[in-house]
């Protein structure tokens, strides 16, 4: 049997995500609850779920969320980390609030939240502390007891996270045909968001053009890059760009846009482009839609021989690093001196994110945080 692992005071982990349709009759409900208060009519809900329909109603997401469940439990086990896991969504079943009620029905009493993001803007770390503290006032209004919840801190640049991703990109330059191998560029894709959003992520020190979110996104970028370099012997170009977005078209948001980066690279005489999602977890429907469907069709109408990497998903290395971040993180409420592992040139990130982070638009409780009301 292996050494047990201290997970004190902690006694169970919430996996918390973003949710996702799994079946036709959840696609308008499932996007009415993505943009609830933004008075977007069905009809427009039913053109935006065009993307879910054409792969039968089903996001990918909950899918992978069982598969990271379940490498999540089975390397605790093989490791003896004594931790019961458990998942709950933002925008469909199992729905956080349910899951946090039955968390607290189980006993649990210290809970660390491990957020399917890794990057720190808004709507990737800040709005799920929001819903966190949503949740703990549903169940402080219905009489519960509440748990304390700590979030782990960010993990872009822990090695379990970007060492899978840099075997996925050298796997796709290995796909493409040898002649244009060598030449091939690297575009590192992530979700935009508006550039206000970007410009304010992070702490506050951290704020200006592109904050926290575009820097941690090129740290990340340069650590593949160098390690492809390190690997392969050769120096492919490489630049961030962006995807999936989805706001009117006077905000302005960050780009280049995928597509029109193909175009650019096509017009300068580039032989092949390898995408490599570096913004997202696992393959879902941003991945599957708009690099595996939309922004590969511009590269074939375009000639352009293209490539997408894979994301981490249930690498078993991933699951080591979330092992990992929670031992860390327990033995710091413990009074513990730790070293953080973390990659590039940025380290590791803050363990509670300060007043001031990533601000909402409109001030709203967030829980997990040095502004937390849930202390």
């Amino acid at each position: 049997m292996p050494d047990a692992l201290d997970a004190t005071p902690y006694d169970a982990l919430l996996l918390l995500s973003f949710g996702g349709p799994e079946g036709p009759d959840d696609v308008v409900p499932f996007l009415e609850n993505v943009t609830r208060g933004r008075g977007i009519p069905k009809e427009r809900l039913k053109e935006v779920g065009q993307h879910y329909f054409r792969f039968g109603g089903v996001s990918p997401i909950n899918g992978q969320n069982r598969a990271l469940l379940d490498a999540l439990r089975k390397d605790f086990a093989e490791h003896g980390l004594d931790l019961p896991v458990y998942w709950g969504n933002r925008n469909w079943a199992p729905y956080l609030t349910d899951t946090l009620r039955e968390m607290v029905t189980d006993g649990r009493r210290r809970i660390l939240v491990l957020a399917t993001s890794a990057y720190a803007s808004y709507s990737g770390c800040r709005q799920y502390r929001e819903n966190l503290a949503d949740a703990l006032a549903t169940l402080e209004a219905e009489g519960l007891q509440l748990p304390r919840i700590d979030k782990l801190r960010h993990y872009f640049n822990h090695p379990g996270f970007v060492e899978p991703m840099t075997d996925g990109v050298l796997r796709s330059l290995e796909d493409l045909p040898e002649d244009v191998r060598a030449g091939a560029h690297i575009a590192f894709t992530t979700h935009s968001i508006p550039t206000s959003a970007a410009d304010t992520s992070g702490p506050v020190e951290a704020h200006g053009e592109g904050g926290a979110y575009v820097e941690q996104h090129l740290d990340v970028a340069q650590l593949i890059a160098d390690a492809v370099r390190e690997r392969t012997g050769v120096d492919h170009p490489w630049r961030l760009v962006y995807q999936s977005r989805s706001g009117a078209p006077h905000i302005p948001w960050l780009e280049p846009d995928i597509c029109d980066h193909l175009e650019e690279l096509h017009g300068a005489g580039v032989p092949a482009v390898v995408m490599a999602p570096i913004g997202f977890v696992s393959d879902h429907m941003e991945v599957l839609y708009d690099l595996d469907t939309e922004a590969t069709a511009k590269a074939e109408e375009l000639g352009l021989p293209v490539r997408r990497s894979a994301t981490v998903g249930a690498d078993p290395r991933f699951a080591a690093a979330v092992r990992d971040l929670i031992v860390e993180r327990a033995a710091v409420e413990r009074g513990q001196e730790v070293t953080p592992c973390a990659l590039g040139a940025l380290g590791a990130s803050h363990n509670l994110c300060p007043v001031g982070c990533c601000p909402a638009r409109a001030p709203h409780p967030a829980a997990a945080g040095a502004d937390s009301p849930y202390a």
